[in-house]
């Protein structure tokens, strides 16, 4: 399965780094990644594949989630289906 992951939040070091050694760990694979900085904003967006993780989609959801804590910043999951549904309107 796959989906698609935003990050949004204050620029600062580290961030590309910490989120995908946290999927790394959760077995989550990174197939795309587009990133970019606006007025000192950050913001990522990744296309990953689920199908190896030994977690549930609601697991990885929760670690990203937490991790967004962690490093104060907005980490969303969404699967592709509806991610495509919601932006093709």
């Amino acid at each position: 399965m796959n989906a698609i992951v935003t990050v949004i939040g204050k620029d600062k070091v580290g961030i590309i780094a910490k989120v995908t050694t946290k999927l790394a760990a959760l077995d989550v694979n990174v197939l795309d990644l587009s990133q970019t900085i606006m007025q000192g904003n950050f913001t990522m967006v990744m296309l990953v594949d689920l199908a190896a993780s030994k977690s549930s989609f609601e697991e990885v959801k929760d670690a990203l989630n937490e991790l967004g804590r962690e490093i104060e910043l907005s980490i969303k999951i969404q699967r592709t289906e509806i991610f495509e549904s919601m932006h093709s309107i």
